[in-house]
């Protein structure tokens, strides 16, 4: 995925032979697009640019009217066969704007969009189903929308309705199926039309843990058949264990785009942490004012070893404790620390105070708490530490969302995910038939 610039009049439309080198299967080329935050005024002006069409007067701008603002300013990237993009920012900077310029819901005001192939948007599940119609006549509109036949929908129907997973509710009306119920049948519609690109803006949450587990297992079957997509999530894990590049957008524009695990330490680093430096395997966060804090506030992060040196890299087997230093503004009767340890997106390893029953009360001051953990059971690898603080179970005091981490191995894991610690012993045990001799 590299950047790309042009200027031109707006357009949706297939790539160019030229454009195709290297299985190229989309290329946004300088897209802007500008939203007027007026109600009367966004009417005019779409009656004055619906004139000036029709009469072929209308140009591309790059000036705003009163009351207009960019939600999308001079945009490029390009996306091949099989790979995965990250569209990652706060809300309102501009990724479900783009994805709808990407999908043709909208047009841009200027720039061009090229696609090769079917596009399936699965920007919100099930927003296009009557609730009058069952499931089953819902499945045969919405995928004959997103461009199948009516022989190739019939051929898949079976398909789609066991990825669902709602049974018999096929014949239901879809006003009498839970949101849940809806934006599954959405996803198993949009993946089952063989889409070259695939467009998702937050909708990885469908159903419970098993579902999104299939949903994910789905996802990558489609990349290794070809399929490219776009995913805007703000779950960093998602990004990270799905897509190899990524775009920062902020207030329209493209602040960084890259490596998905460089441009998401940017994005984290402006969203979370400010100032905060981390050097030799140690985090520093930036200190607070009282009318900053929730109540608590994290000062440094790091692993180290029993002798309390920071650890830049862990050793597999090796004893480590996590070292977490804070400052409390006001006694807090139950604190409650959350630590997730995570590869590709999945938890491998949690701990809960209050799973482990580790409820703390504290009182105001700087305070360091610390978890030691005997052997490190974590096979060599690239990881990623969540730390949470709460005031009993529900109240986030303070988080860190990623703090990334190296274990290497000690010589002695081979073809193992997880470290056991272990002791050989040999010794010499008498036969029965010597012991009925004696």
């Amino acid at each position: 995925m590299k950047n790309m610039n042009t200027n031109g009049s707006p357009s949706l439309k297939s790539l160019s032979e030229s454009d195709t080198n290297d299985d190229v299967v989309l290329s946004v080329q300088g897209v802007s697009k500008k939203f007027c935050r007026s109600l009367k005024r966004s009417l005019f002006y779409g009656i004055q640019d619906i004139g000036s069409e029709l009469t072929g007067k209308r140009q591309s701008s790059d000036t705003l009217r009163p009351n207009e603002f960019w939600a999308l300013k001079d945009v490029n990237l390009k996306l091949r066969r099989g790979e995965g993009l990250g569209l990652i920012g706060v809300n309102g900077s501009g990724k479900t704007t783009l994805l709808r310029i990407i999908s043709g819901l909208i047009k841009p005001d200027s720039g061009s969009v090229r696609v090769r192939g079917r596009v399936a948007p699965l920007i919100a599940l099930g927003a296009g189903f009557s609730p009058v119609l069952t499931g089953r006549e819902n499945i045969y509109a919405n995928m004959s929308i997103l461009g199948l036949s009516t022989q190739e929908i019939e051929d898949r129907f079976e398909e789609v309705v066991d990825f669902a997973e709602i049974g018999d509710a096929i014949d239901a009306p879809v006003q009498t199926y839970s949101s849940g119920m809806g934006a599954r049948l959405g996803f198993a519609c949009a993946i089952h039309t063989d889409p070259e690109i695939l467009l998702i803006d937050e909708v990885l949450a469908v159903g419970d843990i098993q579902f999104l587990g299939k949903c994910h297992r789905r996802l990558h079957a489609l990349r290794k058949q070809g399929t490219a997509f776009v995913l805007v999530s703000h779950n960093p894990q998602a990004i990270l264990s799905m897509c190899q590049d990524a775009i920062y957008l902020h207030k329209g524009k493209g602040i960084a785009v890259g490596d998905a695990e460089t441009v998401m330490s940017q994005y984290e680093s402006d969203l979370f942490y400010g100032n905060v430096s981390k050097t030799a395997g140690v985090m520093q966060f930036p200190k607070r004012s009282r009318s900053e804090s929730l109540g608590l506030d994290l000062v440094r992060l790091c692993f180290q070893n029993p002798a309390g040196q920071p650890l830049e890299i862990l050793t597999t087997g090796e004893p480590v404790q996590i070292n977490i230093q804070f400052f409390v503004h006001e006694a807090i009767a139950t604190l409650n620390l959350r630590i997730s340890l995570m590869k590709e997106g999945q938890t491998v390893v949690y701990l809960g105070g209050s799973n482990d029953k580790q409820m703390f009360q504290v009182s105001p001051g700087h305070h360091e708490l610390q978890v030691d953990l005997p052997q490190m059971g974590l096979a060599p690898g690239t990881y990623t530490m969540r730390v949470d603080m709460r005031k009993d179970a529900l109240f986030i005091l303070d988080i860190c969302e990623s703090f990334h981490f190296t274990v290497q191995s000690n010589g002695s894991m081979s073809k193992s995910i997880y470290y056991q610690p272990r002791t050989w012993k040999l010794r010499s045990v008498e036969s029965q038939e010597t012991a009925i001799r004696s």
